[in-house]
C-alpha cells in the first residue's frame, strides 16, 4: 500500500540512525530521518493523492500550534529542574526521601506517590518533572536499575493524567466522545485499576526481590549531598507552595513559572557558594548571585561532590537542555502533518475499521488504531481526535455508548504515548528523566497492561451495554 511507504522508510532510518549514533541520536539524526519521511509524505500526496502543498502546509502549521503550550512547558520544566536542583529542593528531598523510604517498598512506593500526586495536578509531566525527579535519585541510592525507576514513575504519572478531571487528555477524550466528563472518568475505572492493582504487585514483588544497597553506600550518597548541599526543612516551602498552587487549580503554565522563580529565590538565600561556583569569578558578590541564578535556569551545571554518582544526579541542563527535544517535537509535527495531509493516514486508518464487526474487534481496532496514531502523528492530542472522530459513527452503529469509546480511547493512546521514542511524551519524559525511552519501556506496566485490559474487559462485556442489537452484528461471537 502506497500509504505505508513513508511509514516504512521512516521505520528503517531510525533503525538505522540509532545503530549509527546511539543515545545521541536525538542530537539530529532523528530530526532528519522525520523531516526526510516528511517530504516522502509530500511526494507520494502530491503525486499519487493529487494535494496541492498549501494542505501541507496549513496541515503542518495546524500541528506546530496545537503543541505550542508544549514547547513553552518543556523550557519552563527545564528552567525549573535546574532551579530545583541547584536550590537544594531536588537535593533535600532525596536526603529525607532515602532514609524515609524502605528499598523493599521503593518502587511500589514510587508508582503510588506518582499516582497521587498527577490525580491532583492532572499532568504527568508536571508529575515527573518535579517529584519524579526527586525519586529517581532516591531509587538510584538505593540502588535499582534506572529503567525500573522511571517505569514505576510513568506508571504512577499517567494513572492520573488519564483518569483526573484536571487532565486535559481525560477532558479531550470525554469531549470528543460526547461522554459527560465524570461519567467518563467512572467507566474508565473498570480498566484503570485493575491495569494499576496489577501494576502495584509487580512492583512490590519486584522490590522484595531487589537486594538493596548497603547502608555504607547510603550513607555516602546522604553525606555527599550534605557536604555540598544546604539541607535545609525551610526548602520544602518550594514543593508545598507549589502543590497548593495545583490544589488552587493555577494553570499549569503559571504554577511551573512561580515554582522556578521560588526556587531561584531559595538558590540565592541557600546556596550561594554554589552559584558562585556555577558563575564563577565576576569580581562582585551581588553579580555573581544574579548570573549564577541566570546560568542554573538557561544552561547545564556540573558540580563536583567526590561521588561519581552524585554527580551525574546533580547534573542539570536548564532550557537548553531542551532544545533537542523541541526540535525533534517540531519535526515530529511536520511528518504528523505531512501524513494527514497527503491522505495516507485516512487510507490506512480505513483499515483498522474494517475489523470492527464485532464487540472485540471493534475495542481492538480501535486499541490498534489509537497506538498507530501514537506513532505516526507522534502527538497523543492529535491520536485522541483522530481516533474519537474516526470510532464515532461505528460505536453508534453498533448500539454501543461514547463512554466505551472514550475509555478505549483513553487506554489506547493517553497512556501509550510515552512509550514511543519520538512521540511528544516519550521525549519528553526521557529527556525529564535522562533514561531513554526503550530503556523505561519494559517496566512502564500500567503503560503496557492497559490496552490489554481494555480488549480483556470488552472479550468479557462487564459493564458494556448495547442500545440496540443489530442483526448482523454477532456479539455473542465477541
Amino acid at each position: 500500500m502506497l500509504s505505508l511507504v513513508p511509514i516504512i522508510i521512516l521505520v528503517i532510518m531510525l533503525a538505522i540512525t540509532i545503530y549509527l549514533f546511539g543515545s545521541d541520536a536525538l542530537g539530529g539524526g532523528s530530526q532528519v530521518c522525520l523531516l526526510a519521511a516528511s517530504g516522502v509524505c509530500v511526494l507520494i500526496g502530491m503525486g499519487g493523492y493529487k494535494r496541492k502543498w498549501k494542505e501541507f502546509e496549513n496541515a503542518i502549521s495546524e500541528n506546530i500550534h496545537g503543541v505550542a503550550s508544549a514547547l513553552i512547558i518543556l523550557l519552563i520544566i527545564g528552567a525549573l529542574s535546574g532551579a530545583w536542583m541547584i536550590s537544594g529542593v531536588v537535593p533535600t528531598l532525596i536526603y529525607y526521601g532515602i532514609q524515609i523510604i524502605h528499598p523493599s517498598f521503593f518502587l511500589v512506593s514510587t508508582c503510588a506517590i506518582c499516582a497521587i500526586v498527577s490525580v491532583m495536578t492532572g499532568s504527568s509531566w508536571t508529575t515527573i518533572a518535579t517529584i519524579g525527579i526527586a525519586l529517581m535519585g532516591i531509587g538510584e541510592a538505593q540502588g535499582f536499575d534506572p529503567g525500573w525507576i522511571a517505569g514505576a514513575i510513568i506508571s504512577g504519572a499517567y494513572f492520573g493524567d488519564k483518569v483526573s478531571p484536571l487532565s486535559d487528555t481525560t477532558v479531550l477524550a470525554s469531549s470528543v466522545t460526547g461522554t459527560p466528563i465524570f461519567s467518563h472518568i467512572r467507566y474508565l475505572m473498570y480498566t484503570t485499576v485493575p491495569s494499576m492493582v496489577l501494576t502495584l504487585i509487580i512492583f512490590t514483588i519486584a522490590g522484595l526481590s531487589h537486594e538493596a544497597a548497603d547502608t555504607g553506600h547510603i550513607g555516602e550518597f546522604t553525606q555527599a549531598l550534605d557536604s555540598k548541599f544546604h539541607i535545609s526543612g525551610w526548602l520544602m516551602i518550594v514543593p508545598i507552595a507549589t502543590a497548593i498552587m495545583i490544589a488552587k487549580k493555577v494553570p499549569s503554565i503559571v504554577t511551573l513559572f512561580i515554582s522556578t522563580g521560588l526556587a531561584t529565590l531559595f538558590a540565592i538565600l541557600f546556596q550561594p557558594t554554589l552559584l558562585a561556583e556555577v558563575a564563577g569569578d565576576t569580581g562582585s558578590q551581588l553579580l555573581t548571585l544574579i548570573k549564577g541564578g541566570m546560568a542554573i535556569l538557561f544552561g547545564s551545571t556540573s558540580l563536583e561532590t567526590g561521588n561519581t554518582a552524585i554527580n551525574e544526579l546533580i547534573a542539570t541542563r536548564g532550557m537548553g537542555g531542551m532544545m533537542d527535544t523541541i526540535w525533534l517535537i517540531l519535526c515530529a509535527m511536520c511528518f504528523g502533518g505531512t501524513m494527514t495531509a497527503g491522505g495516507m493516514l485516512e487510507s490506512i486508518t480505513r483499515v483498522f475499521t474494517r475489523f470492527a464487526k464485532t464487540r472485540v474487534g471493534m475495542v481492538s481496532s480501535t486499541v490498534a488504531s489509537g497506538l498507530f496514531l501514537n506513532i505516526t502523528t507522534a502527538d497523543q492530542y492529535i491520536s485522541i481526535i483522530l481516533t474519537g472522530n474516526m470510532f464515532r459513527e461505528i460505536y453508534e452503529k453498533n448500539g454501543y455508548e461514547g463512554k466505551l469509546l472514550g475509555r478505549t480511547t483513553e487506554d489506547a493512546v493517553t497512556v501509550t504515548s510515552p512509550l514511543i521514542p519520538w512521540n511528544t511524551c516519550g521525549m519528553t519524559q526521557a529527556t525529564i528523566l535522562n533514561v531513554p525511552t526503550m530503556t523505561y519501556l519494559p517496566y512502564s506496566f500500567f503503560n503496557l497492561i492497559s490496552p490489554l485490559m481494555s480488549i480483556f474487559i470488552a472479550a468479557t462485556g462487564y459493564t458494556i451495554v448495547r442500545k440496540c442489537v443489530k442483526p448482523k452484528t454477532e456479539d455473542a461471537k465477541a
